[in-house]
């Protein structure tokens, strides 16, 4: 296996159109919710993200032909004064899957982090994806708490 990650340009007309085929084939997995994007995002994903200064995507190809990606946002940790950065999203495509793709966007990811100088790295995992959550503890992620008394962060949204 030929593995090659590049940090996206969204700029990029490849690589605006791999994030969107990448971030669509994940949105249709049932881990991804098994819903296509809209095509209000699949029109405009990379031009907004292009807007954010904070944001960043890594592509994996294997052996030219997209096989994953990861899209990032830089965030601050107010109780340790530095940048953190959030993996928002994480896919492989299914034929690549078990191969060390998610290992090696992570490491990319990871190497981005201590550029940045971060204090650390977080993410999002649906409880009952037990693949990723394995893979995730792999790589050292571990549920996050201040005070055990207090127990785990719990991940809430409202939608609007």
């Amino acid at each position: 296996m030929n593995a090659n990650l590049i940090v996206a340009d969204y700029s990029n007309s490849k690589h605006a159109e791999d994030i969107v085929y990448l971030l669509n084939q994940y949105a249709l997995d049932s881990a991804g919710g098994g819903t296509e994007l809209s095509g209000y995002a699949k029109e405009n994903l990379t031009v907004e993200l292009a807007k954010l200064p904070f944001a960043f995507s890594i592509l994996c190809y294997v052996d030219n032909a997209h096989a994953g990606l990861v899209n990032c946002f830089t965030l601050f940790s107010t109780f340790k004064c530095k940048p953190l950065i959030n993996i928002h999203d994480l896919a492989v495509i299914k034929q690549y899957r078990r191969q060390g793709i998610s290992q090696l966007l992570r490491n990319e990811v990871e190497k981005v982090a201590r550029d940045k100088d971060a204090c650390k790295i977080t993410l999002e995992v649906l409880e009952k994806n037990i693949a990723a959550r394995k893979s995730y503890a792999k790589f050292g992620f571990v549920g996050y708490e201040l005070d055990p008394n207090y127990g785990n962060a719990i991940f809430l949204e409202k939608a609007l």
